[in-house]
C-alpha cells in the first residue's frame, strides 16, 4: 500500500508530494521551471539530510515561517 503525502502545494505545478512504499520514501518535487524531480530514500535520516541540505536558510526562497513549516511537513512523515 502506498501512502501519499503532500508537503507543500502552492498550484498544480509548484508543489513537493512523499509516496511512503513500504521502507523506501519517493519524493517528488515538482516546479512550473525544472518539471518533476524524483528522489529515493531508503530511510527516513536519507531523506531529511536530503531536506537539510535541499532547504537551507540561505537558499530557501520563501520565509522563514514557510521553511519551518514545509521542514515540520517532512518531520511528520
Amino acid at each position: 500500500m502506498i501512502k501519499k503525502h503532500t508537503v507543500y502545494k502552492k498550484d498544480k505545478w509548484n508543489m513537493v508530494n512523499v509516496e511512503v512504499h513500504g521502507k523506501q520514501l519517493v519524493v517528488r518535487v515538482i516546479t512550473d521551471q525544472w518539471g518533476e524531480e524524483c528522489q529515493t530514500f531508503l530511510s527516513r535520516p536519507e531523506m531529511m539530510h536530503w531536506v537539510n541540505e535541499r532547504y537551507m536558510k540561505e537558499q530557501f526562497d520563501g520565509t522563514e515561517e514557510e521553511r519551518a513549516a514545509v521542514l515540520e511537513a517532512f518531520r511528520e512523515i
